[in-house]
C-alpha cells in the first residue's frame, strides 16, 4: 500500500501556563509538534501508511522522538539528522498560534539549515501517493523555498497528489520576500488547497471583501468561500479542490464549519459550537488530515468534509499538539450528531 508522506519542521511546544505561574512552578508542559507531524500523528492513528520527513540534530534528544514516532506507527526512514538543534517555540496554555503571545525560537534550527540537493527525494518519495506540505516552511528562508519546490517537482513528476494546508504564520515570513512572490510558485503544483478566505489573501492575493466579518452572515461566508475556490482553481489549474474552514471566538465559546468546493459544487460540514476549549493548537492540522483521509479512501466529498470538520472539531478538546481521537470516535460523534 502506497503511503502519505508528510514533509515539515519538527518542533518542541513549549507551553507556560499563565500570569507567570510557570517560573513559580518551575516548570512547563513540552509537546512534539508541528503542523506536518500533527497531519502525519492524525493519520496514523487513524491507521494510514504514513511517512514523516523532517531534518533533525544527529543527538539522544532526536533518538527519543524518533523511537516515539516509529512507536506511533510512522515510517521515519526519510528523516534526515543534520545540524544542531531542534526549533522551538513558546505558546501560553489557552491560545493559538495566530496569538500575539507565540514565540519562534527556531532560527538556524536543523530544519531551517536544509539546502537543495541534500535530500534524496527519489527514494523518499519511492513508495508514495499522497504527499503534504504547509506555507510554514517556505515562510523560513529562500533554501526552505527551494528544498520544497525541489520536492514539488519530483512528486509532481511522479504522479503523487500534493496537498497544501495555507497556514499564515506573519511572525515568521522575516527574509525580505512577501509570501504572495513566494507561495504560487508553490501551489501551482497542488491538487487539494486547505486554509481560509483569509489565508488565500495573505499568501496568494486572492481578493478578500474587507467588509466580510462585519456582516456576521454565515451565506455570506459560504459564498465568499465559493468564490475565493473558484479563483484558486481558476489561478492553479491542477487544484481541483478547495477546502476552507471558519473558526469563529465567540462571548459564550467558540463556533466552527468548513466547506469544500470543486468546479461544480459546495459540500458543507455540520455547524459545530462549545464553550469548552482545552487547546486550539493541532485543529487545522486534524481538520487536514481528515481530508487526506478522505481522498485517500476515495470517499465522497460530503462524507469527507463532515469528518474532516468533526476531527479538527474534537482536537480542541485535546491537550497537545497531536489528536488522541480515533477514527471511530469521530465517526460516532458524527451519528450521533444527526440523530
Amino acid at each position: 500500500m502506497k503511503k502519505i508522506c508528510c514533509f515539515g519542521e519538527l518542533l518542541l511546544r513549549m507551553s507556560p501556563s499563565l500570569q507567570g505561574e510557570w517560573i513559580h512552578e518551575a516548570a512547563m508542559p513540552v509537546y512534539v509538534g508541528g503542523a506536518e507531524l500533527n497531519v502525519a500523528n492524525a493519520l496514523a492513528k487513524w491507521k494510514l501508511p504514513v511517512k514523516y520527513v523532517s531534518a533533525i540534530p544527529d543527538n539522544s534528544l532526536s533518538t527519543d522522538i524518533i523511537d516515539e514516532l516509529n512507536l506511533n506507527a510512522i515510517d521515519t526512514s526519510g528523516m534526515h539528522l543534520s545540524g544542531n538543534r531542534i526549533g522551538i517555540y513558546f505558546l501560553p496554555q489557552g491560545t493559538d498560534l495566530k496569538h500575539a503571545a507565540v514565540i519562534y525560537d527556531r532560527a538556524h534550527s536543523s530544519f531551517a539549515s536544509l539546502k537543495p540537493g541534500t535530500l534524496d527525494w527519489d527514494k523518499i518519495l519511492n513508495d508514495v501517493s499522497w504527499f503534504h506540505f504547509s506555507a510554514i516552511s517556505p515562510a523560513l528562508n529562500e533554501d526552505a523555498v527551494m528544498v520544497c519546490k525541489e520536492v514539488l517537482m519530483a512528486a509532481a513528476s511522479k504522479g503523487i497528489s500534493i496537498s497544501v494546508d495555507l497556514n499564515y504564520r506573519s511572525k515568521l515570513w522575516q527574509y525580505g520576500k512577501t509570501p504572495t512572490k513566494v507561495m504560487p510558485e508553490l501551489v501551482k503544483y497542488c491538487d487539494l488547497v486547505m486554509g481560509n478566505i483569509w489565508g488565500a489573501n495573505s499568501l496568494l492575493g486572492i481578493e478578500v471583501d474587507e467588509n466580510i466579518l462585519h456582516k456576521k452572515n454565515k451565506e455570506a461566508y459560504l459564498q465568499h468561500a465559493t468564490e475565493t475556490s473558484k479563483k484558486i482553481m481558476q489561478q492553479f489549474p491542477k487544484c481541483k479542490t478547495v477546502a476552507n474552514t471558519f473558526r469563529f471566538d465567540m462571548e459564550d465559546g467558540l463556533k466552527y464549519y468548513a466547506t469544500l468546493n470543486n468546479s461544480s459544487s459546495q459540500f458543507i460540514s455540520p455547524e459545530f459550537f462549545t464553550n469548552n476549549i482545552i487547546d486550539k493548537v493541532g485543529s487545522g492540522d486534524c481538520f487536514m488530515a481528515g481530508l487526506i483521509d478522505g481522498f485517500y479512501n476515495q470517499s465522497d466529498l460530503q462524507q469527507t468534509i463532515n469528518f474532516s470538520a468533526a476531527a479538527a472539531f474534537g482536537k480542541l478538546h485535546v491537550r497537545g499538539d497531536a489528536t488522541d481521537q480515533t477514527k471511530q470516535q469521530i465517526l460516532s460523534y458524527l451519528r450521533n450528531l444527526e440523530l
